[in-house]
C-alpha cells in the first residue's frame, strides 16, 4: 500500500468540515487524517467520535504562536481550513506557518461559490487570503463546491411538511426572477469530491469548481413540485428588494459592527446579487475565473442529482412524520 497523505484539518467537526472527514476517511486514496482543535474542544463529543474513527485529534491555537504551528505542521502533506467565515483572516498567520513546515499543498477555506471582489464580502475575506498564499508562494488548491442541493429546498417549502427538516426560514426566497443558472452540489457528495479533487496532482496550484448540476431556481421549484406532486408557494425576491435589504443591512452594521443579524443580511443579499443576478455560480464563468471544472476533469464521477436529492429528502420527511405519529 502507498504511504498515506497525512491531512490536518483545521475545523474538522464543523459543517462542512465534518463533511470533508466522511470523504477522506471513506476514499480509496489513503489519507491519515489529524483534526487540529482548540483545547476547550479538545474532548469534546464531536473529537471523541473522530478517535473512534482513526483520526487523530491534536490541540493548537489558530492564533497562537508561530512556532506551534510550524511544529505541528511538520510532516504534513494536505492541510485544510474549514472555519466559520468570521475567522477567515486567521488563515494568514497559518498559510505562513504552512510555508515553514514545507506542507505539500494549503487548501484554504473556500468551499463555496466562484465569484470576483466587490460583490460579496465573504469572497472578498477569501481572496485576501489567496493573495497572501501567493506572496508566500505556497503551493496550495482552491475548492469551491457551488450552493448546497439541500438548501435550494428551502426557496420552496412542500404544504405538507415533507422538506421542513432541511428548511430555513430565512432562505425562502428565489432571488431575480428565478431563470439565472447555479451550480448546485449535494452535501453527500462534498466530501467524496474534495477527497478525489486532493488525490490528484492536477490540481495543484489550481482553482476547482465542484458540481453535480447547473439549474435555475425556476428549474429547481419544478423537480420539487414534479417529485413531490405537490404545489410549493414561491416567494421572489426581485433586485430592488435585494439591493434595498443590502443597503439596510450595511447601514446597521456602520452603526453597529458587532450586529450579526445585519452582517448576515448582507451575506446573503450579496449572495444573492452574485449566484442569483449576476450569475456567478456557473461553470463557464468558474473558467473564466481561471478554475478547472470537477466534471471535465472526472467525467465517470456520480454525484447526487437534484432529483435524487429531492426524493431522499421527501423519504426522510415522510419517516420523520410516521415517527413522530
Amino acid at each position: 500500500m502507498d504511504a498515506p497523505i497525512k491531512v490536518a484539518i483545521f475545523g474538522g467537526t464543523g459543517q462542512t468540515g465534518s463533511l470533508i472527514v466522511d470523504g477522506l476517511l471513506a476514499s480509496s486514496t489513503n489519507f491519515e487524517v489529524l483534526n487540529i482543535t482548540r483545547e476547550s474542544s479538545f474532548h469534546s463529543d464531536s473529537n471523541e467520535k473522530l478517535r473512534a474513527r482513526g483520526v487523530t485529534v491534536i490541540k493548537a491555537d489558530i492564533k497562537g504562536a508561530k512556532q506551534d504551528l510550524v511544529e505541528i505542521l511538520q510532516g504534513i502533506d494536505i492541510v485544510i481550513v474549514a472555519l466559520h467565515f468570521h475567522a477567515l483572516l486567521d488563515q494568514v498567520s497559518l498559510a505562513a506557518a504552512a510555508k515553514e513546515a514545507g506542507v505539500g499543498r494549503f487548501v484554504p477555506c473556500h468551499f463555496g461559490t466562484p465569484g470576483i471582489r466587490g460583490i460579496n464580502l465573504t469572497n472578498d475575506l477569501k481572496l485576501d487570503v489567496l493573495d497572501e498564499i501567493y506572496t508566500l508562494h505556497l503551493p496550495y488548491t482552491v475548492i469551491d463546491v457551488g450552493w448546497w442541493s439541500q438548501e435550494a429546498l428551502s426557496a420552496a417549502p412542500l404544504p405538507s411538511g415533507r422538506t421542513s427538516h432541511w428548511f430555513l426560514e430565512r432562505m425562502r426566497i428565489i432571488p431575480g426572477d428565478g431563470n439565472v443558472k447555479c451550480a448546485f452540489t449535494s452535501t453527500t457528495d462534498i466530501g467524496p469530491y474534495i477527497a478525489r479533487v486532493l488525490a490528484d496532482p492536477r490540481t495543484l496550484n489550481q482553482k476547482v469548481l465542484c458540481y453535480t448540476d447547473v439549474l435555475t431556481y425556476n428549474e429547481v421549484v419544478d423537480i420539487i413540485e414534479k417529485e413531490s406532486g405537490e404545489k410549493t408557494q414561491k416567494i421572489y425576491k426581485p433586485a430592488e428588494k435585494i439591493f434595498e435589504d443590502l443597503a439596510a443591512g450595511k447601514a446597521a452594521l456602520e452603526a453597529n459592527p458587532e450586529d450579526w443579524e445585519a452582517k448576515f443580511k448582507v451575506i446573503m443579499n450579496q449572495y444573492y446579487n452574485s449566484y442569483g443576478l449576476r450569475g456567478d455560480n456557473t461553470p463557464r464563468i468558474a473558467k473564466y475565473l481561471g478554475y478547472l471544472d470537477f466534471q471535465e476533469l472526472y467525467p465517470d464521477a456520480r454525484g447526487e442529482t437534484m432529483r435524487m436529492v429531492v426524493r431522499n429528502t421527501i423519504q426522510q420527511g415522510l419517516k420523520g412524520q410516521s415517527q413522530h405519529h
